[in-house]
């Protein structure tokens, strides 16, 4: 079937390249069970945000949150830090895709005078929380009506079992084997051992571990999926000028896009089973930064199974179509690789299940070069965000 260009669209982005860093950053543990709320771990992500950046809580006059998990809110903000001042805000950041578009709306947000340091922030408590039916994402997908009466009877649901039938889709429509799948998962655990704050820091895996695994939903097996974890983190954005006078090296947004699909929140209403909304989201951010995907030194990717680092490497333009397999095979994911290093925290897959929000420190601090898997000579860092109907991709590189 040709599912043509009609299957989603591009938001349409004004053009911020260069306009606002990344300046401070912030993260708590990251844990399994630790017993804490989301908005304890909230604040204090983003407590060390704000010291990181040498700033004091009164200074943060934009926050930027997560409607869908609004945990660490304005409210919130000056519950804990017992300030009062006016603060701009909006509901559409913290993780996920969102925590690729959120400098976007610090940008315009600052562009307008209506902040000068913008927060954005998402905790997540649910390795704490785990409870009812699933725990974790599993309870949210479950309080939707069509999946209670479309997918949940037919016995497809959670998300484990979504992602086994796109993973058997993408075997039969492009020869993808359970190796490449594998290869994932074993370059996140290996980048997970150099980093000491990673959940599985310390736990090793090859070919044969992963091979070796419970098979939770075939073809997918236990290492094809995601950690659920407590934990969080924060960045502040400001203006580049504002930035230079600020502590560390600005890490600058060059490209900022955003891809959304026509198939809603539900999976098994998507045209192209097999594709994400990075094919619509990735070119806008690119074109922004005036780059390609052939400048990019780190690559850190929403990766809650295997299929989707596979998916979107393949849609953002680093390999073609179908061609992902072989590519992560190949082209190593490794830190210190010489092919693409990716997610080189680890990921959702060995670092911790955050939501994306940590991938974006991770890039921060691989442009800083204060990485723990640092990348060689890192310039330019990409972050691929995804939540099924939506994409991001946000492009960064370093002022020194």
């Amino acid at each position: 079937m040709d599912d043509g260009p009609e299957w989603g669209h591009a938001t349409e982005f004004g053009d911020i390249a260069g306009q606002v860093a990344i300046v401070g950053i912030g993260e708590t543990a990251y844990t399994r069970a630790s017993g804490r709320s989301a908005r304890e771990i909230g604040a204090e992500a983003a407590e060390r945000a704000i010291t990181d950046c040498g700033l004091a809580p009164g200074d943060i006059d934009g926050l930027t949150y997560s409607a869908a998990f609004a945990d660490f809110d304005v409210a919130a903000f000056h519950d804990h830090f017992g300030t009062s001042h006016e603060m701009w805000s909006s509901p559409w950041g913290g993780g996920m895709s969102w925590a690729g578009t959120a400098p976007y709306l610090a940008a315009k947000a600052i562009e307008r005078g209506d902040a000068r340091h913008v927060l954005n922030v998402f905790p997540v408590a649910w390795a704490s929380q785990r409870g009812g039916m699933t725990g974790g994402p599993g309870e949210v997908h479950a309080s939707q009506s069509l999946k209670q009466n479309l997918e949940v009877p037919f016995g497809w649901f959670p998300q484990p079992v979504y992602f086994a039938t796109i993973m058997r889709r993408h075997m039969i429509e492009f020869g993808t084997k359970p190796e490449h799948f594998g290869a994932v998962a074993v370059a996140a655990r290996w980048n997970a051992n150099r980093n000491p704050d990673a959940v599985m820091h310390g736990k090793k895996m090859d070919l044969d571990d992963y091979a070796a695994a419970p098979m939770l939903a075939e073809p997918l097996r236990l290492f094809d999926s995601c950690l659920i974890s407590d934990g969080g983190a924060a960045y502040v954005t400001a203006s580049l000028d504002r930035a230079r006078d600020l502590p560390h090296p600005p890490v600058v947004v060059q490209g900022v896009g955003e891809g959304i699909s026509g198939s809603g929140q539900h999976w098994s209403q998507q045209r192209p089973f097999t594709s994400t909304p990075q094919v619509f989201s990735a070119p806008l951010a690119f074109t922004m930064a005036g780059l390609t995907p052939r400048d990019v030194d780190v690559l850190a990717v929403y990766d809650p199974f295997t299929v989707v680092t596979i998916m979107q490497i393949e849609d953002m333009g680093f390999c073609r179509k179908g061609e992902g397999g072989p590519f992560v095979e190949e082209v190593s994911l490794w830190w210190n690789g010489e092919g693409l290093p990716c997610n080189t925290h680890g990921g959702l897959l060995s670092h911790a299940y955050v939501l994306g929000i940590a991938h974006v420190v991770e890039l921060v601090k691989q442009l800083r070069e204060t990485a723990s898997a640092q990348v060689y000579d890192c310039e330019v860092g990409v972050y691929g965000g995804y939540t099924g109907m939506h994409a991001s991709t946000l492009v960064l590189t370093v002022d020194r």
